[in-house]
């Protein structure tokens, strides 16, 4: 599938800022199913300070400071990419998770030693007591782990609600177990936390769904926003994907910008003003077919 991304992020101060420094992930991945034929910033008004760097998951961030008074700032990132859907090993072929367990802590294949990255708690997906219990009814004695996960991602889905209201970019995966109400960053840093909790290694996804679903199919939960999922590593088949805000295993509509421990890690854009007043925030996001 070919797609064409734009993605404006739009802040208007109510008195003139004198410099803004923001970090921005904003350009798709290259993997093994995603090809980036164009990646294109534009930033409004242009800043005095850009750099392109790759940080420590791969990932390329862009860096950027203006510093002239300025009353709106604007950053459009356009993308073009190709997706293909991924190979997923049938579920029930997978090892067992204790045998995963088993394998992540010896770290024996270089596979499984750069997965051990994702087994540790981080600031926003710490595996708690709370998490680990709800984990756990996933995983029973035996458990093929992909499994496992996918029976996770399906629960997740079933027991909590989408819903903008109920949380903030700061809520914690705990309060989010007991509110049982949240957004796709929620869903994914249970998931994570989840999956942590029980011994296995799990990343923060971000990115982006297309925005029209094919004719007399229901709209997707996350399209016309950023949207984030979930990873589990899955010893000989390499890391799958699971989007538990949506109960599916993404494939060609899901569109992979950054992965890193959770959403602090690979926040879409974030930054610090000196002055301006108060600002509002408006940011639109749109994945469409290309035709090219």
């Amino acid at each position: 599938m070919k797609l064409r991304i734009t993605h404006r992020t739009a802040y208007s101060y109510s008195e003139p800022a004198s410099l803004s420094q923001n970090e921005i992930f904003l350009h798709p991945r290259q993997t093994a199913t995603q090809q980036v034929a164009e990646s294109r910033l534009t930033i409004r008004p242009e800043p005095q300070y850009l750099r392109r760097r790759t940080d420590y998951f791969g990932n390329i961030v862009h860096v950027f400071m203006v510093q002239q008074p300025h009353t709106e700032l604007t950053v459009t990132a356009e993308s073009r990419v190709a997706t293909s859907p991924p190979a997923v090993p049938p579920p029930a072929a997978t090892l067992a998770w204790e045998e995963v367990v088993r394998r992540l802590a010896l770290h024996a294949t270089p596979p499984e030693l750069e997965a051990c990255r994702f087994l540790f708690a981080s600031p926003m997906a710490r595996p708690s007591s709370a998490a680990r219990d709800y984990g756990r009814a996933s995983f029973p004695p035996g458990m093929p782990v992909l499994s496992g996960a996918i029976d996770l991602m399906r629960r997740i889905h079933a027991e909590f609600a989408y819903d903008k209201s109920a949380t903030t970019v700061d809520t914690p995966v705990d309060q989010f177990l007991s509110k049982r109400r949240g957004v796709c960053q929620d869903f994914a840093h249970l998931g994570v936390s989840c999956l942590r909790a029980v011994g296995l290694a799990a990343r923060y996804v971000s990115g982006y769904l297309k925005t029209s679903p094919p004719p007399n199919a229901p709209a997707l939960i996350g399209a016309d926003a950023s949207h984030a999922w979930i990873s589990l590593f899955v010893p000989d088949a390499g890391w799958v994907d699971l989007d538990p805000t949506n109960n599916l295993i993404p494939s060609d509509a899901h569109i992979t910008l950054a992965w890193g421990r959770d959403y602090g890690d690979v926040t879409p854009a974030k930054g610090v003003v000196m002055g301006g007043g108060t600002h509002t925030l408006s940011v639109a996001v749109e994945v469409a077919e290309s035709p090219d």
